[in-house]
Formats: structure tokens, sequence, C-alpha cells
């Protein structure tokens, strides 16, 4: 059953579609009246552009905005609205909660400084410095895969501030300008074409202590907020069997191959898996451990439901377009094939969600790492320091 809105959230739809008709307005200009009618989401507090209801009305208003031919700001600013933004109301002061206005519009982006060449699925052993210098935290370190940063204007970083306490305890979470001297953003460039990930070097780079998110020593606490954020919406990315990835698998069949009973039968069960999806992500609610599989599965069946539009092309499918102007995903089936490929990995990978959904939501042994109060300086590390320009 579709949620409807209380009627409070629907007198303050009606209001934002009268006052600023989607058609007649500046995109920017909607949607800080969206984030100002506590419709940006509606289950956070006023000053975070929300109204304190039920978080099941978050999906039922993006539907009636979308259906209004409202803009949607995930496409422009998706680490921001679907990651950042979450983990700065969970644990932002309220000068912090300042930045989710501008995020909100994409006025401002945001990237997250999370994974390392030697810490990727394995998070806790991050060795990114943060040295505290009197009134400021001095930054050293790398980051690696980090979505958006040559655009984004903020960062949301961890670095680590302890090196005698365990490794998910001495790390701490702050807020970046990018813009901030010692901080230098590379480009990564990738099989599509496209350099949407980066590497991001901090040499020296002076924060002000304001901008620690959350209390000191606990960013892995912070992480935790921004990273059950992500997968679930990784996860609902693929979710829609109405006006997503599906359509296109579909639309391919119609042209190439109707009547072929093989092909259709490939379709149906693919049309079948989306919606599954799609039921499961409606049935997770808030990002949490449960959430995993709405990742896991969104993930494998992005792959697999591009794998079958490019093969549903035929000889087509094999003609990727040069430009790359536009999102992969956007660009035609044949580089949303080749960008799918880093979905299962992307937010954690596969392996990943299998282990938190069998120790978290199944009770499953977890699997000993050895003594949690080892301190993380005593832990032995590859050693994946290169030189400048190898």
């Amino acid at each position: 059953m579709t949620a409807t809105c209380s009627p409070t959230i629907e007198e303050r739809l009606e209001a934002l579609l009268r006052d600023h008709p989607p058609a007649a307005t500046d995109p920017v200009e909607f949607l800080r009246a969206r984030f100002d009618a506590g419709l940006a989401w509606v289950h956070y507090p006023p000053d975070c552009g929300g109204s304190d209801a039920e978080p099941e009305m978050q999906r039922t208003v993006a539907r009636r905005l979308r259906e209004a031919g409202a803009p949607d700001p995930f496409p422009t600013n998706p680490i921001g609205i679907g990651m950042v933004g979450p983990t700065i109301a969970h644990h932002g002061t309220e000068a912090q909660r300042r930045h989710l206005r501008r995020l909100w519009t994409g006025e401002d982006l945001w990237c997250q400084l999370f994974s390392e060449p030697g810490a990727g699925s394995d998070l806790a052993g991050l060795a990114t410095r943060a040295v505290r210098d009197r009134d400021e935290w001095v930054v050293d370190g790398q980051k690696v895969w980090t979505s958006m940063a040559d655009r984004a204007r903020y960062g949301l970083l961890l670095a680590r501030t302890d090196v005698d306490a365990p490794k998910n305890k001495g790390i701490t979470a702050f807020l970046v300008d990018l813009r901030t001297p010692g901080i230098e953003v590379r480009p990564l460039r990738q099989m599509t074409g496209d350099a949407e990930f980066n590497e991001v070097f901090f040499d020296g780079a002076r924060l002000p202590a304001d901008a620690v998110l959350g209390p000191e020593g606990q960013g892995w606490h912070v992480a935790f907020t921004t990273l059950m954020n992500e997968r679930a919406s990784i996860g609902d990315a693929f979710a829609s069997s109405g006006g997503g990835p599906i359509d296109g698998a579909i639309a391919a069949y119609r042209e190439h191959h109707a009547g072929d009973a093989v092909r259709r039968d490939r379709v149906v069960r693919t049309w079948i898996e989306a919606e599954l999806v799609r039921f499961v992500s409606a049935r997770a609610g808030q990002p949490g451990p449960a959430g995993s599989i709405v990742k896991l599965l969104g993930a494998e069946h992005a792959q697999r439901v591009f794998e079958l539009t490019v093969d549903l092309l035929g000889p087509e499918g094999q003609l990727v377009p040069t430009s790359t102007e536009g999102s992969p995903w956007t660009r035609g089936p044949q580089v949303a094939f080749l960008r799918s490929r880093a979905t299962t990995i992307e937010g954690g990978t596969s392996e990943v969600m299998r282990n938190i959904l069998a120790e978290r939501v199944l009770g499953l042994p977890r699997e000993d790492l050895g003594p949690k109060d080892r301190p993380w300086k005593d832990i032995p590390r590859a050693v994946t320091d290169r030189p400048a320009g190898s």
C-alpha cells in the first residue's frame, strides 16, 4: 500500500508547488524553497530541512514532487545528499548544520574522504593522520577512490588522531574545505573515459578546531552513519522498475527481438528482479545493517540489467559513445555497463555486505580479527607509499 502524506506535509507540498511551479522556477530556487518548507529530508528536524515526520514520508514526498516535474537534487550532489547530509544532520553542531541548505541545493558539492591505498574494505586501518596544534589540526596522508573530489567544495574526512588506541577507536571525523592549502586532488581515469574518482593528498593541511564532526576519537561511529546511508543510497539508485535501468532493457527487446520467447523470458526475469529490489528497498526503511541487503541486491542487479541490455543491442552494444559529457549512467547502456563494474566494489564490496548480513542481521559468529584492544601503532601494515609520479 502506498503511504499517504500527513495533513501538514500535504499542505506544505501544495503550498510549495503553488508558490514555486517547477516549470517556471529556477531549479536552485525551487530546492531552496523545498528545504525551507521542511520537505528536503522530511524525517529530520526543521533546522535540517525537515518536518520531524515519519521516515516513510520521504519516499512519498519524493514521488509526489517527481510526478509534478520538480528538480531532483540527488544527481547533482549524490555524495552530499545521500551520505554526507544525513551524517551532518545526525552528528553536526548547530553551526555545522548550516551547511545543509547549500548542500541540498547543490550550490556546494561534497565528497567523502574515507578510502586509502592501504585501507579500503578494512577502513578502520586508515593511516591519514591529524595532529592537534593548539587551535588547529594538521593533516597528512592520502585518500583514494574519492568520487567528485575534483568538483567538490567540501569533504567529510576520516583521520587518525590517536595511534595508541585500537584502530577503530582513535579515528576522528572532520568537515574539510577542499580549498585549504596543503590539499591536492588528482583525478583517476576510468575505462568509461570519465574521471569520477580521485586521489586526494594532504600535506600539512591545517583545519580549525571546529572542523571536528562529532566527538574527538568517535569518527568510526560517525562513519557508520555515512556508510549505512551510502549503501542504502547505492541500492536505491537501481531499485526502481519505473524509469529505472530495466526500462532500457525492455525497450531494447521490443526494438530488436520482439516475439523471441527465450530473450523475453530473460527480460521478464530481470524485470521481476528489479521489482524485488524495489520492494526490499521500500521495506528496509531507515539505513542500518539490514540495508546492506539493498546495496548487495541493487549493485548486483545493476550489473545484470546493463549486461542484458548490451546483449539485446547486439553489435550496437559494442559501440561506446566517445563523449564524456554528462553522467556515465545516462550516456547510453554501453557506458553504464562499463560503469556498473564498480557497483559491487564502491560503498563496500559484496563480500563485505554478506559479512555484515551474516554477523549483524543473522547473528552468525564474527570473524576473529585478533585482540580488539591492540593499539593501531602495533598492527603490522603493508608498505603502500610510492614516490610522487610513479
